[in-house]
């Protein structure tokens, strides 16, 4: 993907549905101090703002329970959270963009693709390919929508060792992409132990926030909590 079109579907995301940033909050009265401690805590949009839990703000060290109710009343009027009519639900939804798998059958199955703005969830037994569907969908994202795929980057968070930039560059020769810029549209991240896993996916957070990514990869989510902790009474 050239500058150009990344700049092209940047501003466009930034016009129809992408998120908006949470600096926004200080057009309506939120200092900037207060500001960047949200950014600090992992709340990078207005939207993530205004899904937050009160008690989850007042834990943010400065941010008392008055300035958290101040900031609440405030993102939840320019984020939307009441009712809404069947008709309005259905247009979003049919404006959604599915991203091909590299297999027309598996899409087939999924209905078109993985969904995004959706969690997809990958299991089964050692080398039956998860992996290797990563590996495509990291490419696949980047395909224009006509091609099935999400017109962005990929972020790619590995706890196993398993990424290889050598499959990146199979899948884009399979649909004539050029490597280098697809392999430059790949923001790869290791992650080392669940802390480190949780605090890649705060700064991932900040990352889709300031660009276009279609696509946030964790191969595997459930590793590092298994060697990490004993039993579901350590969690």
């Amino acid at each position: 993907m050239s500058q150009e079109e990344e700049q092209r579907f940047e501003d466009e995301g930034e016009e129809s549905f992408g998120p908006l940033l949470v600096a926004k909050l200080q057009e309506v009265g939120i200092s900037p101090q207060d500001i960047k401690k949200l950014q600090e805590a992992g709340l990078h949009t207005v939207e993530a703002v205004a899904y937050t839990p009160k008690k989850t703000l007042c834990a943010i060290k400065g941010i008392s329970e008055a300035k958290a109710d101040k900031i609440i009343s405030e993102a939840q009027k320019i984020v939307p959270l009441g009712f809404q009519s069947a008709t309005e639900i259905h247009m979003r939804r049919s404006e959604l963009v599915c991203i091909t798998t590299g297999s027309k059958q598996l899409d087939t199955l999924l209905g078109g693709g993985i969904e995004t703005g959706s969690i997809t969830e990958l299991f089964g037994e050692f080398r039956t390919g998860k992996s290797q569907i990563c590996h495509t969908l990291a490419v696949t994202c980047q395909l224009p929508t006509s091609m099935g795929g999400g017109e962005g980057k990929c972020l790619y968070i590995d706890t196993e060792g398993t990424f290889r930039p050598v499959r990146l560059l199979a899948v884009a020769e399979r649909y004539g992409l050029n490597g280098e810029e697809v392999l430059d549209n790949v923001a790869y991240a290791r992650a080392y132990n669940a802390d480190h896993q949780q605090q890649l996916l705060l700064t991932a957070s900040a990352l889709m926030a300031e660009s276009r990514f279609a696509l946030l990869i964790v191969d595997s989510c459930t590793a590092l909590y298994r060697t990490d902790f004993n039993g579901r009474g350590e969690l």
